[in-house]
């Protein structure tokens, strides 16, 4: 199982979407939705870049997330993803800071 593939399994399931929803809800054609999605859960096949923008924007998610290998990392892309524009602005100058007095 790739990053991709196990990153996609948790969100979907974590939105309680299916994997029939999910795929149609991101443009894949109805028929095989069900199928690409599990071949993409399964790391058989590699979504087109496309694809992935859209899976992502169904979820609510940053399309980075889905490639983090670390669950830190993936955790903040995805709280950072939804703050609003001021709040990511002060979030970036706190980390800032963090970082230059460590």
């Amino acid at each position: 199982m790739t990053t991709f593939s196990r990153r996609l399994k948790e969100a979907r399931k974590a939105r309680g979407f299916s994997q029939e929803r999910l795929g149609i809800e991101a443009g894949i054609e109805p028929a095989s939705a069900s199928a690409r999605m599990n071949q993409y859960e399964k790391g058989v096949h590699q979504p087109g870049e496309g694809i992935v923008q859209q899976i992502a924007a169904v979820l609510n998610l940053p399309v980075s997330y889905f490639y983090c290998e670390d669950d830190e990392t993936a955790h903040l892309l995805q709280c950072f993803h939804l703050l609003k524009e001021q709040d990511r602005k002060d979030v970036i100058d706190l980390v800032e800071r963090l970082a230059l007095s460590s």
